[in-house]
This record gives C-alpha cells, sequence and structure tokens, in this order.
C-alpha cells in the first residue's frame, strides 16, 4: 500500500521531537536509553502490542517500555493499554504464560486429529483448547459484539438475569465513559510514546457492535493517536463493512479488518468493494496456515494492505503450527523483501504468539524477530 505523504509523515513521528511537553517520570528512567529504530533498510518493522500480552504489567507505559527495549519504532497498539490509560477500564494484570500451546491456534485451523500429516518427523496431535485458539475465539466473538477477554471461550453456562443486568450496566457505563472521553488525554498518550521514539500506525478498539456516536469516538482516538488506520476483526456483514468504511473516509484514517486462517485471496472482495475506506490487516502467518499463497496475496492487493501481521506458521498439510521464526514455512525473508524491492510502504507487524521457550520472555523473544528482520533486510 503507498501512503500519502501525510499518512506517511505518521509513520515517520518516531523520527520527531515530541509535540508536547510531557513529564518523563511517568514512564520512568529506564526509557532513557538510544531511540529504537525499526525501520529497516526502507521496510518498517513494527509490532502489535499484543505479542507482550504475557508481561507483567499491561499498562500504556510498560507496554511502552516493552516495545521500546525490543528495539521498535512503530507499532499496532492493543485497546487494553489505551482504555486503562484514558480510563475506560479497570487495571489488569499480566496475560498468559507464554505465547500459547506450540503451535495451533488460529480461527479456522483444521483439526489436527484428522490429518495424518507431520512436520520435521513429529506426527500431527490431536488439537488441544489452547491459549491460540481461545484468542482467536474471543477475539471473532467481540467482532461480532461479544466483547470481553473471555469471550468465545465458553463453558460458563447461561447468565443470570443479574449477570445479565450487571454486565448491561458495565456497558452502559464505558459507553457512557467512552463518549467523554477527552481528546487532550488521547494526545498525551500519543506524545509519551512519540518522545520515546515510538509512533502509532494502529490502534485496535473498534467492534462492529458499537453506536455511531461511539465509532466517531473510536476514530478521533485514532487519528489524535496519529495512526493511519485502526482495525478489528474481519467482519461478513455488509451493511457494517460499508458503514465503517464511510466512517473511515470521513475521518481520513482507514479501517482494516483483520484475518485468521479463513483468508483467501477472495476474502477481503466484499470489504474492499462496499467502500475506499476499507483495507486490510491480513495475517501473512495465519494465511500460510489456512493454506493460501502470502506472496500471491501481498502482490494482487498491497495497495490495498494497510499493515499486515507476521508470524512462522505451517500449511494444513503440516499440522497448521505456529513456530519460532525460520522454523515454519511462512515465507517470512521473501515478504520482507518484496516489500523493500517495490518501495511499499505498508508496516509489516510482527505478532508473538508462538510459545515462549523456558527462561525468556516476550520482550526477548519479539527482539528475535526483530534480528530476523534485520538479516532477510541487509
Amino acid at each position: 500500500m503507498r501512503y500519502t505523504r501525510r499518512e506517511f509523515g505518521k509513520l515517520a513521528l518516531a523520527t520527531a521531537p515530541a509535540i508536547a511537553l510531557l513529564d518523563r517520570t511517568v514512564i520512568g528512567a529506564a526509557l532513557a536509553q538510544a531511540r529504537p529504530n525499526s525501520l529497516i533498510n526502507g521496510v518498517q518493522v513494527g509490532t502489535i502490542t499484543y505479542s507482550f500480552r504475557s508481561m507483567p504489567d499491561q499498562s500504556a507505559e510498560a507496554t511502552l517500555k516493552y516495545v521500546v527495549d525490543s528495539g521498535i519504532n512503530a507499532i499496532e497498539l492493543m485497546g487494553a493499554p489505551v482504555e486503562r490509560y484514558l480510563g475506560l477500564s479497570e487495571p489488569r494484570g499480566g496475560g498468559r504464560a507464554g505465547g500459547g500451546a506450540p503451535g495451533r491456534g488460529g480461527r479456522g485451523a483444521p483439526d489436527p486429529a484428522t490429518l495424518t500429516a507431520s512436520w520435521n518427523g513429529v506426527a500431527c496431535a490431536p488439537a488441544q483448547p489452547n491459549a491460540d485458539n481461545l484468542a482467536a475465539a474471543g477475539l471473532a466473538a467481540a467482532a461480532r459484539g461479544g466483547g470481553g477477554r473471555g469471550a468465545g471461550r465458553g463453558g460458563r453456562g447461561t447468565q443470570t438475569p443479574e449477570q445479565r443486568a450487571a454486565a448491561e450496566a458495565a456497558a452502559a457505563d464505558r459507553r457512557k465513559r467512552l463518549l467523554a472521553v477527552s481528546m487532550d488525554k488521547v494526545k498525551a498518550l500519543r506524545a509519551m510514546y512519540n518522545d520515546a521514539g515510538v509512533s502509532i500506525y494502529a490502534v485496535k478498539m473498534l467492534n462492529t457492535s458499537m453506536s455511531d456516536d461511539e465509532v466517531d469516538v473510536i476514530f478521533n482516538i485514532a487519528s489524535a493517536l496519529g495512526c493511519t488506520h485502526t482495525t478489528l476483526e474481519l467482519t461478513e456483514d455488509e451493511a457494517q463493512l460499508k458503514r465503517l468504511g464511510d466512517f473511515a473516509l470521513r475521518h481520513k484514517v482507514y479501517v482494516a479488518y483483520h484475518t485468521h486462517t479463513q483468508g483467501s485471496m477472495t476474502i477481503f472482495d466484499k470489504a474492499f468493494a462496499l467502500s475506499e475506506g476499507n483495507r486490510a490487516n491480513v495475517d501473512l502467518g495465519h494465511f500460510v496456515a489456512g493454506g493460501g499463497d502470502a506472496l500471491a496475496f501481498l502482490n494482487k492487493f498491497h495497495a490495498k494492505i494497510a499493515s499486515f501481521h507476521l508470524k512462522d506458521r505451517t500449511t494444513p498439510a503440516h499440522c497448521a503450527l505456529n513456530l519460532a521464526w525460520g522454523t515454519g514455512e511462512t515465507p517470512i525473508t521473501q515478504i520482507l523483501q518484496t516489500v523493500q524491492k517495490n518501495h511499499w510502504t505498508m508496516p509489516a507487524t510482527i505478532e508473538l504468539e508462538y510459545a515462549i521457550p523456558e527462561g525468556s520472555d516476550a520482550v526477548k523473544e519479539v527482539q528475535k524477530c526483530v534480528a530476523y528482520c534485520r538479516r532477510a533486510l541487509a
């Protein structure tokens, strides 16, 4: 995707001074270090902050430190740290340990119990409920309006009338706080990140169950953060695709839809046809796990890709595993070199989902992914 000068300028904010005065004690002396730089020989490598979900502190300030320590200068920011910073949600502790079981994950992945294939001599094992596919189910539920960290996990039975009333009251309270959010506070968040050398190219807070006034606020937040696009899970609802795409056009901030292994060469056809404000936030690792040709998709739809996720997965014939970079079948090197050769400006987003080795953590593993990108683009 080729951005306008205005849009690409937003991605370059990491090299500019802060736009506002900032009390640096907010993020502590730990950030007093060299500014990160993951613009690698013309390719902007970033990460989605979901990669750090296993870290102990999920605040916006701690998330920024994880990003800087990883050597990343541009990000897709998940909504939880933003909501906490803006007072829209209560503080939460760290996420799951590790990055999920070694390998499954991704909505729509084939059940390995039905396969006879193997990868590197190891036969496919029966699928297990694990962090990766539970997360995918939760994201799918959120896209349908389920929301919540536990969405899509099941096994909890029907809510009582009291539980439903409590949930409705909580949703109404959150909506009230969202509609009253201070854009000055949002700009302060942006300044904190920019001052540390990190630009925010996308934020993930949107879902299709939101009312028009809520959607309007989300786009205002995205714009105030300096984003070129806001992301959410892909929906099949044509009315929603048209509605959100039209909001994107009015705000001059694209809406980009994320895919798991349901990805195909035609999966975005509806979205692209219904509004010029719609773009892809395709996951090219999951694309491989769904049996697709990631390079073919990139070459055909590059002008419609706002950003893309990278991870190393194997094909359905090889168990659709989620592995450390360089040990799977996603053509990560070729993807990055294709972007570099064509001077495309869409960010390549590291998404850490493989199992974190014993003794390591998410920051160290993202550092390894950045190093992989540097070797590929040398």
